[in-house]
């Protein structure tokens, strides 16, 4: 999965269009968990407590939310009568958990960014990237931040602003450039909307590059 020809970009894509149309019509709403998460406290590493309470406006982090296109890649897309629109009844949960995606083939060839039909997965050079669940659901969502790792991941590009990357296509280099007010308003909104259910999957790193003389895949 180094890189991928046309050829190999191709058969990816149809593969997507199957795996996807038949899924979107199969996925359903994942309910709501149980708690509010939104003013339970949550555990630090060393067991201390801290608040995930939202001190910003949700009013207008729904504004910031809408206009900054958060809900471009974390919204799954769905087939309506004017083609592709975001699912709302899923809104923010990320990519669905139950839509497996085919690998696309390693290949020679300079690299593209592809995405799949829901617009939440993606693959590049950092391999395949899934957008997240950003709702308020304790288990799969963002029940369990705080709005300070909130502010530190699109500050540093950091998973709960201190473990793995943010990998593309999350534009957090252009989050980051917020006021800490705007960062408080959006998280205080992703903290107002459903928790929903809907667990989504790892990262997939790239594969290593083909050896010098090795076959091309596909």
């Amino acid at each position: 999965m180094s890189a991928f020809r046309k050829r190999g970009m191709g058969a990816w894509s149809g593969l997507l269009i199957l795996a996807v149309v038949p899924a979107l019509a199969a996925c359903q709403q994942a309910g709501p968990s149980g708690a509010d998460s939104a003013t339970d406290p949550a555990a630090t590493a060393d067991g201390a407590a801290y608040s995930t309470a939202a001190s910003g406006d949700p009013e207008r982090g729904r504004y910031l939310v809408t206009v900054t296109g958060c809900h471009d890649c974390h919204t799954p897309l769905q087939m309506g009568p004017q083609g592709p629109q975001p699912d709302m009844a899923r809104q923010l949960s990320g990519h669905p958990q139950d839509l497996v995606m085919p690998e696309p083939p390693a290949a020679v060839g300079p690299w593209v960014w592809h995405g799949a039909g829901t617009n939440t997965a993606f693959a590049g050079p950092w391999g395949i990237s899934y957008a997240t669940n950003l709702t308020p659901d304790q288990n799969t969502g963002m029940g369990i931040w705080s709005e300070d790792m909130f502010v530190r991941a699109m500050r540093t590009g950091r998973h709960m602003g201190q473990s793995r990357q943010i990998l593309p296509p999350m534009p957090w280099q252009n989050l980051a450039q917020a006021t800490d007010e705007d960062l408080a308003d959006i998280f205080a909104y992703l903290r107002s909307i459903p928790p929903l259910s809907n667990r989504v999957p790892e990262p997939v790193p790239p594969a290593e590059a083909p050896a010098p003389g090795d076959p091309p895949a596909g």
